[in-house]
Protein backbone atom coordinates (compact mmCIF):
# COMPACT_ATOMS: atom_id res chain seq x y z
CA UNK A 1 0.00 0.00 0.00
CA UNK A 2 1.26 3.60 -1.08
CA UNK A 3 1.98 5.85 1.65
CA UNK A 4 0.58 9.23 0.32
CA UNK A 5 1.93 11.20 3.29
CA UNK A 6 5.18 11.19 2.64
CA UNK A 7 4.37 12.65 -0.88
CA UNK A 8 2.18 15.14 -0.07
CA UNK A 9 4.04 17.78 0.30
CA UNK A 10 8.48 18.79 0.59
CA UNK A 11 8.15 18.71 4.72
CA UNK A 12 7.04 15.14 4.33
CA UNK A 13 9.25 14.01 1.76
CA UNK A 14 12.46 15.44 3.34
CA UNK A 15 11.75 13.83 6.92
CA UNK A 16 13.10 10.67 5.82
CA UNK A 17 17.35 10.76 6.38
CA UNK A 18 17.44 9.54 2.64
CA UNK A 19 16.02 11.68 0.50
CA UNK A 20 17.65 14.65 2.47
CA UNK A 21 20.89 12.63 1.60
CA UNK A 22 20.08 12.79 -1.77
CA UNK A 23 19.38 16.28 -2.23
CA UNK A 24 22.55 16.96 -1.12
CA UNK A 25 24.08 14.57 -3.08
CA UNK A 26 22.41 16.54 -6.10
CA UNK A 27 23.31 19.50 -5.24
CA UNK A 28 26.99 18.97 -7.21
CA UNK A 29 24.64 18.37 -10.26
CA UNK A 30 22.66 15.48 -12.19
CA UNK A 31 23.39 12.05 -10.95
CA UNK A 32 21.93 9.32 -12.02
CA UNK A 33 19.95 6.39 -10.11
CA UNK A 34 22.79 3.83 -9.77
CA UNK A 35 25.50 6.60 -8.45
CA UNK A 36 23.16 7.96 -6.00
CA UNK A 37 22.32 4.14 -4.83
CA UNK A 38 25.57 3.19 -4.59
CA UNK A 39 27.13 6.43 -2.67
CA UNK A 40 24.09 6.04 -0.25
CA UNK A 41 24.69 1.94 -0.01
CA UNK A 42 21.12 1.07 -0.91
CA UNK A 43 19.84 -0.50 -4.07
CA UNK A 44 18.61 0.93 -7.08
CA UNK A 45 14.92 0.03 -6.48
CA UNK A 46 15.19 1.71 -3.15
CA UNK A 47 17.19 4.54 -4.49
CA UNK A 48 14.22 4.71 -7.16
CA UNK A 49 11.50 4.87 -4.73
CA UNK A 50 12.88 7.77 -2.82
CA UNK A 51 13.28 9.72 -5.96
CA UNK A 52 9.97 9.33 -7.23
CA UNK A 53 8.45 10.73 -4.01
CA UNK A 54 11.20 13.82 -4.33
CA UNK A 55 9.95 14.01 -7.86
CA UNK A 56 6.13 13.71 -6.84
CA UNK A 57 6.67 16.81 -4.89
CA UNK A 58 8.70 18.89 -7.35
CA UNK A 59 12.34 18.66 -5.38
CA UNK A 60 13.94 16.95 -8.48
CA UNK A 61 13.86 16.30 -11.47
CA UNK A 62 14.58 13.97 -14.46
CA UNK A 63 15.51 13.98 -18.13
CA UNK A 64 16.46 11.31 -20.08
CA UNK A 65 19.71 10.79 -21.85
CA UNK A 66 19.92 7.99 -24.16
CA UNK A 67 18.96 4.87 -22.18
CA UNK A 68 19.81 7.00 -18.49
CA UNK A 69 17.76 9.09 -16.52
CA UNK A 70 19.04 12.12 -14.95
CA UNK A 71 18.03 13.46 -11.99
CA UNK A 72 18.85 17.02 -10.26
CA UNK A 73 17.73 19.14 -7.81
CA UNK A 74 14.88 21.13 -8.25
CA UNK A 75 15.30 23.80 -4.99
CA UNK A 76 12.45 25.62 -5.93
CA UNK A 77 10.52 22.92 -4.55
CA UNK A 78 12.03 23.62 -1.17
CA UNK A 79 10.43 27.78 -1.00
CA UNK A 80 7.77 25.93 1.68
CA UNK A 81 10.39 24.43 3.80
CA UNK A 82 12.50 28.26 3.09
CA UNK A 83 9.82 30.33 3.96
CA UNK A 84 8.65 27.82 7.37
CA UNK A 85 12.01 28.61 8.35
CA UNK A 86 12.45 32.04 7.97
CA UNK A 87 9.75 32.60 10.43
CA UNK A 88 12.09 31.22 13.21
CA UNK A 89 15.58 33.63 11.66
CA UNK A 90 14.62 35.98 14.48
CA UNK A 91 15.43 33.24 17.31
CA UNK A 92 18.32 32.45 15.88
CA UNK A 93 19.30 35.79 14.97
CA UNK A 94 18.78 36.67 18.46
CA UNK A 95 20.39 33.77 20.00
CA UNK A 96 24.06 34.75 17.95
CA UNK A 97 23.99 37.95 18.85
CA UNK A 98 23.91 37.02 22.92
CA UNK A 99 26.60 34.25 21.64
CA UNK A 100 28.42 37.06 20.08
CA UNK A 101 28.45 39.17 23.51
CA UNK A 102 29.13 36.90 25.56
CA UNK A 103 32.08 35.79 23.51
CA UNK A 104 33.29 39.50 23.92
CA UNK A 105 32.63 39.69 27.37
CA UNK A 106 34.51 36.45 27.79
CA UNK A 107 37.46 37.74 25.64
CA UNK A 108 37.64 41.02 27.08
CA UNK A 109 37.54 39.77 31.20
CA UNK A 110 40.89 37.64 29.79
CA UNK A 111 42.24 41.07 28.65
CA UNK A 112 41.57 42.71 32.29
CA UNK A 113 43.12 39.42 33.73
CA UNK A 114 46.08 39.59 32.50
CA UNK A 115 49.16 42.35 34.28
CA UNK A 116 50.55 44.87 31.59
CA UNK A 117 53.35 43.05 29.71
CA UNK A 118 52.75 39.55 30.34
CA UNK A 119 52.96 37.27 27.84
CA UNK A 120 50.78 35.10 28.95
Amino acid sequence: MARAATTSDAFNAIAEPQRRQILVLLRGGERPVTELARDLSMSQPQASKHLRVLREVGLVRVRGVGKQRLYCLDARGLRPVHEWLGGFERFWSGSFDRLDEYVRDLEQARREEQPDGDDQ
